[in-house]
Parts: structure tokens; C-alpha cells; sequence
């Protein structure tokens, strides 16, 4: 039976740090198995013996990067944030995981909603800010469950609420449910949707840091980003730090999936070898056929060939190579995939995904989809291969949001690197890749 006493208070206790010492519990089963696991021990030791500033430097020191996609350095972006202002400050959490590949952030809420929102707590009290959302995405219904269930709990231990572990700082935590917008992944149009309005990205500057949630400054980090900062604040920033490469700290989720024995999600430190992930944790390609591509970052990110497999995977090594590390989503193409056919499931999602603002994507995505179905049908004319990259030229960097860069970009490299394949396509009216994976295209 547990004691009528709080979990905050239980954990004072002498005997209970030496029960928990050793105990390691996977799979959410409520708060009480979090602190047991030691949980919400980094949120005590942030406000009970370390200052904002300390906390901010701490996270600068541990090379954490944005985890949603972006990669922009955690602790600067923090700092962006106004000290000191006449209006409320709001951190807004960016739950709206729709990139294709990625699968990260789901898990991470099915089975540690807690360690999410003691790294919720610790941001907002290192920047002094009392009111933190989260933006959910809409089919994200049992996530969405458990993360509701995860801060009730935390109101009725005090974790969340009023004078939390006695500092004086207060926090509240609103759970917004999106409808199913890949464009509300876009900081900005988040923020629109949070405001009861349509989720068109806005233009910047302003960015969010100083005009953000209801004009107010608004820090907006991903689950992933957030679920790190306990341990940062544990371990130390140098330590973490120590366990990535160059400018990418600490270890991430890679979502792998495609044609490998084993798809899955591991937990490995930035600076890892692609080919490592693929052969040793994802056992290597499925019945043992030939490697092809790799998408190494969600499909957002260019596609690789088979020969750049050896490049490791942190930001700055998959940014020489003309890639991105993204969302950490590696989706394997083997020997038998058609990249022709590949490309247009991809580029299909953006032409429905595209919000409709800016008219370089909204057409630009349309028009690349009617090429390659043309080509897929057996209807392709000899210009639609420079028709698709010239395309790309024009909708890369001539629109609000990334969106239409994110199409354009898989493009650009699937036709650059397969050119072979789309020619063929289009002269023989046929793929070029005999007994290839069937997809449901037309």
C-alpha cells in the first residue's frame, strides 16, 4: 500500500531513494512508476538548487539541437526569448508529428508522458513562463489519452498548478487537439490553429520568440527536444554532450522503417554511421537484397544513394552531403523499389498537404503530381524529367512556410540521383526496375 503521504514528500525519504535506486520500469503505467524510476528528480534538483540562467546554460552546454526537424541549437533558442516584458510569455509544444517516416513522438507519449512534462516544466521555469500548450496531432487519439491522464496526475501531486515544490513558480498546461493539418506542424501555423483560426504559416519576421501565441513571446520545441532536457539537467550539459558528435549532443529517436528485418525505433547517439543503424540495429536489408536509398531524415529530407550509406548521422555530417537529418525518420529503399513510383507517393502528400497560401507550392505541388502520374500511367513526354527539377527551382525559397521546400527537395534529389529511372520511364512507358514492390499509385 502507499503511504497517505505525497509522492513529493515520499521522495525526501532516505528508504525510498535506496528502494528506487535500481528499479527500471518501462511502458507508462501512471506517476507512481515515474517516480520510482526517478522520475521528476531533475525538476527538484532545477528548482530547488539551480537558477533560470543555470538551467539555460546547462542546456547551451549540452549541444542539444531541435529534435522536430530543424536543428536549430536548443539553449540559443532559448535566449531569444525576451527576459523581461510587459506581456505573458507562453511555450508552445509542437505535438503535430505528420512527417512520413516518423513515429518518434508517439512513442514517446504512449510510454513516458511524464518525463514529457517534466521537461515542459523545467523549460517554462527556466524562462519564466506560467503557461504552456501543447498542440496535439488529431489522430494521435490514445497519445492524446494518456498525456491528459499524465497531467491530471500531475496537478493532484502539486507537479503542475500553484507554488510548485514550494518556489513560488506556477505553471498551468492546456492540451489542444489538432484536426489532422500537416501544415499546423509549422511553428506558425500552430500557433494560428491555437488562436481558433485557419492554419496558414505566417510571414517572418516577427518570429514567434518576440510575436508569437496571441502576439505574446512564444517559445515553440518539439516532444523530443523537451523529453531531454530531465536527463541535460541530471547528467550535466558537458556529459550529454559528450555522447553525440561535434555540434549534435546526446543521443535521439530514429524512426527506421522500409525494407529492413528489422523497423523499428532506436535510441543512438548523433554521430552514428547510417550504415550502422541500417546493418547492425535494423539487421540489414529484408531477404538480403541490395541497398538502393535511404531517406535519412523524413521525407522532406534528399534522398540518398546507396554509396553515401557510410555517412554518419548528425546534423552537420548529413548537411555536407546536401541532406538533412530532419525528424531522424530512415525510410530503406531496396534493389526492386522504383524511384519514379516512390517519388510520386511522396509528392502526391504534399500536393494534398500544401495549405494553398503561397501560389509557387499550391500549384507547383499540384503540377509536379500531374507530371509523375502522367509518366506512372505510361503517358510521360521527354521534357518531364527537366519539367519536374525546373519546378522544384521555382517553388524552393519562394514561399511562407518550408513546405514547398520540403517537396521540392525530395524532387530535385530523386531525379538528380535516379535520372536513369525516370527516363526510362518515360520512354518505355514502363518501370525499369523488373519485379519491383507493388504500390497502390492510380
Amino acid at each position: 500500500m502507499r503511504s497517505s503521504m505525497s509522492w513529493s514528500d515520499l521522495m525526501e525519504q532516505e528508504e525510498f531513494k535506496v528502494l528506487t535506486k535500481d528499479i527500471n520500469i518501462e511502458g507508462y503505467a501512471g506517476i507512481d512508476v515515474y517516480f520510482y524510476s526517478g522520475g521528476y528528480r531533475a525538476l527538484r534538483k532545477a528548482l530547488r538548487e539551480m537558477t533560470p540562467d543555470g538551467i539555460i546554460e546547462e542546456v547551451k552546454k549540452s549541444n542539444l539541437r531541435g529534435l522536430g526537424g530543424a536543428g536549430f541549437p536548443t539553449g540559443v533558442k532559448w535566449t531569444f526569448l525576451p527576459k523581461e516584458t510587459d506581456k505573458a510569455k507562453y511555450l508552445a509544444v509542437n505535438v503535430d508529428e505528420g512527417e512520413p517516416g516518423t513515429f518518434k513522438d508517439r512513442y514517446l507519449l504512449l510510454n513516458s508522458p511524464h518525463l514529457f512534462l517534466e521537461g515542459i516544466i523545467i523549460t517554462c521555469f527556466a524562462l519564466d513562463i506560467h503557461t504552456a500548450y501543447i498542440y496535439v496531432r488529431g489522430e494521435y487519439v490514445k497519445p492524446t489519452q494518456f498525456l491528459e491522464k499524465a497531467i491530471e496526475e500531475a496537478y493532484k501531486e502539486g507537479i503542475l498548478g500553484k507554488n510548485i515544490y514550494g518556489k513560488g513558480f506556477d505553471l498551468d498546461m492546456i492540451l489542444y487537439k489538432g484536426a489532422g493539418a500537416y501544415i499546423c506542424g509549422e511553428e506558425t501555423a500552430m500557433l494560428e490553429s491555437l488562436e481558433g483560426k485557419k492554419g496558414w504559416p505566417r510571414l517572418k519576421p516577427p518570429f514567434p520568440a518576440l510575436k508569437g501565441l496571441f502576439d505574446c513571446p512564444t517559445l515553440v520545441n518539439n516532444v523530443e527536444t523537451l523529453c531531454f532536457i530531465p536527463t541535460i539537467i541530471n547528467m550535466g550539459g558537458e556529459q550529454f554532450a559528450n555522447m553525440g558528435k561535434g555540434t549534435s549532443g546526446g543521443t535521439r529517436l530514429f524512426s527506421l522503417s522500409g525494407h529492413v528485418k528489422r523497423p523499428g525505433l532506436y535510441e543512438l547517439p548523433l554521430g552514428i554511421p547510417l550504415r550502422t543503424i541500417i546493418y547492425e540495429y535494423g539487421g540489414g536489408i529484408k531477404n538480403d537484397y541490395q541497398l538502393k536509398a535511404i531517406i535519412p531524415g523524413g521525407s522532406s529530407s534528399p534522398v540518398l544513394s546507396a554509396d553515401e550509406v557510410d555517412v554518419n548521422m548528425d546534423f552537420d555530417s548529413i548537411a555536407r552531403i546536401g541532406s538533412m537529418l530532419g525528424s531522424g525518420a530512415v525510410i530503406v529503399m531496396d534493389e526492386y523499389t522504383c524511384m519514379v513510383e516512390a517519388l510520386l507517393i511522396l509528392i502526391r502528400f504534399y500536393a494534398h498537404e500544401s495549405c494553398g497560401q503561397c501560389s509557387p507550392c499550391r500549384e507547383g505541388c499540384g503540377w509536379l503530381e500531374k507530371i509523375l502520374t502522367r509518366i506512372v500511367k505510361g503517358e510521360g513526354r521527354e521534357q518531364d524529367a527537366d519539367n519536374l527539377l525546373r519546378i522544384a527551382d521555382n517553388i524552393m525559397g519562394n514561399t511562407i512556410c518550408p513546405l514547398g521546400d520540403a517537396a521540392a527537395l525530395p524532387v530535385k534529389s530523386f531525379v538528380t540521383k535516379f535520372r536513369h529511372e525516370f527516363e526510362y520511364y518515360i520512354r518505355e512507358k514502363r518501370c525499369k526496375i523488373e519485379n519491383r514492390h507493388p504500390l497502390i499509385l492510380l
